[in-house]
């Protein structure tokens, strides 16, 4: 008996540490990164840096950058140029070209393409931009960086700004870095990318180290969608996080709690400034969220949650696909329209129900709690069935204690029988054949409508 116990304990220890091993694995899965450099090669990198000539400075540094990357887990390279094909004047701006492509362990082929390298023409960024796009292999799950090396400014008339923003946009890449060699170009690149000054060779070296540990860095995070109780029990919910500042959509995922009751890891590029969007019903926003590099960041976003169902009060409710407009209290946006016979979430709060009934039904003031379901009730409604004499005008109104509320109004093409589902109640129907000119044709008929009742009404009698 104890040693069916034993044995019982250790399968228990075994699946939980094996479950904590794979929760460990995923935690640390990353995706692979894609570097891309583009270099320049315009004529104006024969200018002097210091003591030696642009060109020869950052291709050295560049080359042995590269070489140190070389033995990296999870990043692949490539190199593209501009201003290397033809000479100026004229001026030709379709200069840019693919030197090399991204793969494993080709450093040596960088750094050989760097050296070879003979600057001519001009400074096309924008083009190089877009035709960086088609440089990257087709792989959704990998960090795609364009790195812009760049001792000028657009050229060719060209916008950067709004090519790398629609690149961003449309998930090609993730926000690209600037490197500005000798003068100071962060008025024109700020826009483009994270923009860093190398006013000297050595600030170049060390603007590629900062570089490369913003792109390799793991900066993780998690979101905690807090109840009523400050717990991270709130789940199941799209979570979108933006840029602040250009509104970007940089990330978009079901909100999910692992075996353990704790959210998800996320790798996020902590160059951001975010705003989080929590798709609750209402959604619940954060702005001005930024992440500590290489660290693990919790973003905590208050969502509680209750549940609301509505309901026919009736077994045999008859009518399907009723629904009602949801509002927040005291406000006039319709946040939901609801089902009934199905459950919804909402945040915990006051809201006002719009029934989309014949007559319209309106309960104000309902509260959801904290994992607790609402329940609403309305009465089961009844049929009518209106006979009329042909073609003609009419309404129907509730008989009210402030008087006639309309309720529906005849339709002109439907010629001798309507019939429409009624909430229970006292009635007034009006009707004139659409063949008489005089007021006193006008037919009035009173009547009370029951749940789960069938009542005729014959305009003809």
């Amino acid at each position: 008996m104890k040693i069916r116990k034993h044995f019982a304990l250790f399968i228990i220890f075994f699946l939980l540490s094996t479950m904590l091993i794979a929760q460990e694995e995923i935690l640390q899965k990353e995706k692979k990164t894609r570097l891309l450099f583009v270099f320049d090669a315009s004529q104006s990198m024969y200018g002097l840096w210091n003591k030696q000539q642009k060109i020869y400075a950052a291709r050295n540094i560049l080359s042995n950058w590269v070489d140190s990357l070389s033995n990296v887990d999870n990043l692949e390279l490539a190199l593209r140029v501009y201003g290397d094909k033809f000479h100026v004047p004229p001026q030709i701006c379709e200069d840019s070209r693919l030197v090399v492509p991204f793969a494993r362990n080709n450093a040596k082929r960088i750094k050989k393409a760097l050296r070879e390298i003979v600057p001519k023409g001009t400074t096309p960024i924008t083009y190089a931009l877009e035709q960086a796009a088609g440089d990257f292999p087709e792989d959704k799950d990998a960090r795609n960086i364009i790195v812009l090396i760049t001792d000028g400014i657009e050229e060719c008339g060209g916008d950067p700004c709004e090519v790398s923003l629609k690149l961003q946009k449309k998930g090609i890449i993730l926000k690209p870095f600037v490197i500005g060699i000798g003068n100071d170009f962060k008025e024109a690149y700020d826009c483009v990318g994270t923009y860093i000054q190398a006013s000297t060779e050595e600030s170049f070296a060390s603007a590629l180290n900062v570089m490369i540990s913003q792109a390799m860095n793991s900066t993780t995070a998690q979101i905690n969608l807090l109840d009523a109780h400050n717990k991270p029990g709130t789940t199941n919910v799209t979570v979108s996080l933006y840029d602040q500042e250009t509104n970007l959509l940089k990330y978009n995922f079901i909100h999910t709690l692992n075996a353990f009751g704790v959210p998800d890891t996320l790798y996020l590029d902590p160059r951001h400034t975010y705003k989080v969007v929590a798709h609750t019903i209402p959604p619940v926003n954060m702005d001005s969220v930024n992440l500590e590099e290489a660290e693990h960041n919790t973003i905590a976003i208050k969502a509680p949650v209750g549940t609301l169902l509505l309901q026919i009060a009736s077994k045999n409710p008859g009518i399907s696909g009723l629904q009602a407009i949801v509002r927040q209290s005291g406000k006039h946006e319709t946040i939901n329209v609801q089902t009934f016979q199905q459950q919804e979430k909402y945040l915990c709060g006051y809201y006002d129900i719009e029934v989309l009934s014949l007559p319209r039904l309106y309960i104000d003031s309902v509260l959801i709690s904290q994992n607790h379901t609402t329940t609403v009730d309305i009465p089961g409604p009844g049929i009518l069935v209106i006979k009329k004499p042909g073609l003609g005008y009419g309404s129907i109104f509730q008989e009210t204690t402030q008087g006639l509320k309309w309720v529906y109004r005849f339709r002109d093409q439907i010629n001798h029988i309507e019939s429409m589902y009624l909430l229970p109640g006292d009635y007034l129907v009006s009707y004139r054949t659409k063949f008489s000119n005089e007021t006193n044709s006008s037919l009035q008929y009173r009547f009370s409508i029951k749940t789960g009742q069938t009542l005729t009404v014959d305009l003809n009698k």
